[in-house]
């Protein structure tokens, strides 16, 4: 564990939340705009749901580099760097004329932001002792849901006010800000470790060699496994869920984009509640209980008709994706402690591997009408993953 007083890590923590918040306020940005992207650009919303998939697929498949890149020049400074070229990139998706350069430059954000939330949930593991870190990460994990909760609300908001292209400004902005802070924290960190003496790192082909050797454990390839089918199922139907809510209730852009907010009080709720929640429920508890949850949600999203309804199905799936998530994340933190920032940055790539695999196949059902089935199918996706989860867990 680190030299780092809490008043230190307080002010890390509070950094990388703004990061996080960021992140994942503009992995989300673009769900509500789908349905208006596809009548300016003058495509099928299935077609317009490429700019989440690319992004999430990119954001997977890099998660693989940030491991290392992590370890051999540290975590913190990878993560700044990354928000500097999402401030960039932002800026640049603004000015896309048309859905082909609008998908680019989404996947380059998405490389970008795949090295910002996994290697801060990596450094927490490396610099907060085991019994506060599932409180910790808890917290980081609030910032990152509120970015979701915003990112959902604002893409409708500014899909049906100010443009989907002012959107990404502020999102430049935001980013431009948190770099500007962590790299101003960095500078005075690096200051106190020269003054301590050189930390020792390993060499970058040692660190992308450690890599494979963490996937020929089983151990890692179980919670790998299971959480690229978690992120097919949940964040698979996630994304579709404010057309859903357009297109089946009758809302518009900026409601549907309201709605799905809910979604993320479901998370906040658990996040604040976490050690409470693991208290009454324990580890295999949590698991059954937000598979039962995210299940019951997406079927009755599927099949109601009423806005409450449809607001109670957002709440149930938060509630019980980060019951079932949170578990699993806290295995990533675990399952190589030797090598932390590989094995987390590994977690998220197969989470988004499975996310990215997830939006393709649902964008097929989108335009042949057939959502609803394809979230019954998810349900019982989920329900089966989470059996096999809490049967599993016990064992590990």
């Amino acid at each position: 564990m680190s030299g780092l007083t809490p008043a230190d890590e307080r002010q890390h923590l509070k950094l990388l939340g703004l990061a996080g918040f960021a992140s994942m306020a503009s992995m989300r940005i673009c769900d509500p705009m789908l349905v208006v992207l596809g009548q300016e650009f003058q495509v099928s919303t299935g077609d317009a749901s490429a700019v989440v998939s690319v992004f999430a697929m990119v954001y997977g498949v890099l998660q693989l580099f940030y491991g290392p890149l992590g370890e051999r020049f540290g975590k913190l400074r990878v993560v700044s760097l990354a928000l500097s070229a999402c401030a960039l990139l932002s800026v640049i998706t603004a000015l896309s004329m048309n859905l082909s350069m609008l998908v680019v430059m989404r996947g380059f954000m998405g490389a970008a932001a795949a090295g910002i939330i996994p290697l801060s949930m990596a450094w927490v593991g490396d610099q907060v002792p085991y019994e506060r870190r599932q409180e910790t990460l808890a917290k980081l994990m609030s910032a990152t849901v509120l970015g979701m909760m915003s990112g959902l609300w604002f893409g409708g908001f500014a899909a049906d006010t100010v443009g989907w292209r002012g959107a990404f400004v502020l999102l430049a902005a935001m980013f431009g800000v948190a770099a500007v802070l962590l790299l101003r924290r960095l500078r005075q960190q690096t200051k106190l470790q020269t003054q301590s003496g050189p930390v020792a790192a390993p060499g970058l082909w040692a660190a992308f060699r450690l890599t494979g050797q963490l996937l020929g454990t089983p151990r890692v390839r179980w919670v790998l496994g299971v959480t690229a089918a978690e992120g097919a199922l949940v964040f698979g139907a996630l994304a579709f869920m404010p057309t859903h809510l357009h297109q089946q209730f009758g809302l518009s852009v900026v409601a549907a984009g309201s709605v799905m907010m809910v979604y993320g009080v479901g998370g906040l709720l658990y996040s604040q509640m976490a050690r409470r929640w693991l208290a009454w429920l324990g580890e295999r508890g949590l698991v059954r209980t937000g598979a039962v949850l995210v299940a019951v949600g997406l079927l009755v999203l599927a099949w109601g008709s009423g806005v409450w309804l449809g607001v109670l199905a957002c709440f149930m799936t938060g509630l019980g994706f980060y019951m079932l998530h949170n578990t699993l994340q806290v295995q990533a933190t675990q399952m190589a402690p030797a090598a932390r920032g590989s094995a987390v940055t590994l977690f998220a790539c197969s989470l988004f591997f499975g996310q990215s695999t997830g939006v393709l196949l649902m964008a097929q059902s989108v335009d042949m009408g057939w959502l609803a089935y394809a979230f019954s199918l998810a349900a019982v996706g989920v329900a089966a993953l989470g059996v096999m989860v809490y049967r599993l867990v016990g064992r590990h």
